[in-house]
């Protein structure tokens, strides 16, 4: 039986190994990539395990550095970066491995810093309490919680 693989597996071998270097990844990125190249799942199963043992593959190096990403860049809250990474099947000792990486100081920073931007943006709604649930719900989109949230926006009112 022929196979409709793109790749042969040393090729595809070659491939995943090139994007592990480049970027971290995880097993679902990787997986979902050699199912659209159409490689059987004995080979991916294989191709994966190779990837893990010889360390190109690392689910906490892969939730770290996600998490690190998403607080820097993104200014996204724990609760946002978490199921994210639930989505791409991490486990949760991995999870919270990752968040509990995140600077306390950073974290609150970027919450204030992002609470007090929205009010100032939001200042011409005249109505204190419309004013305020927009900037909670903003904050809650960017995946904070909501205890943070409502400690911010009571110093920032």
């Amino acid at each position: 039986m022929k196979s409709d693989s793109k790749y042969s597996f040393l090729e595809a071998k070659a491939r995943l190994e090139a994007l592990c270097a480049v970027q971290e990844r995880c097993s679902f990125e990787l997986q979902k990539k050699m199912n659209s190249w159409g490689i059987m799942q004995e080979d991916s199963d294989a191709l994966l395990a190779h990837l893990i043992t010889n360390n190109f593959l690392d689910e906490q190096r892969f939730a770290v550095a996600f998490v690190s990403g998403k607080v820097t860049i993104k200014k996204w809250g724990k609760v946002k970066i978490k199921r994210h990474l639930q989505q791409k099947f991490i486990s949760d000792y991995s999870i919270n491995y990752a968040l509990n990486t995140i600077d306390d100081a950073v974290y609150s920073n970027h919450l204030s810093s992002l609470a007090t931007k929205k009010f100032n943006i939001l200042e011409k709604e005249k109505d204190a309490f419309k004013r305020k649930g927009k900037v909670y719900q903003y904050l809650l989109s960017k995946g904070y919680e909501s205890d943070r949230i409502r400690s911010v926006i009571d110093i920032l009112s």
